[in-house]
């Protein structure tokens, strides 16, 4: 026997749906979590670029 009929006997109402709400946060961390990291390597690359280059 299924949730719905059990439900519908005991005379509960049926289950009402979740609703996923989106998240407006103007954070771009929790947009792209791997930000920091590329901005990082990006900054390392430039850093030993410039050793090379001006050493």
């Amino acid at each position: 026997m299924g949730e719905a009929k059990r439900r519908k006997e005991k005379g509960l109402p049926p289950k009402k749906k979740k609703v996923m709400k989106k998240s407006t946060s103007s954070n771009p961390l929790t947009k792209y979590p791997r930000l920091p990291l590329y901005i990082g390597l990006a900054f390392g690359i430039y850093l030993i670029f410039d050793l090379v280059k001006f050493n």
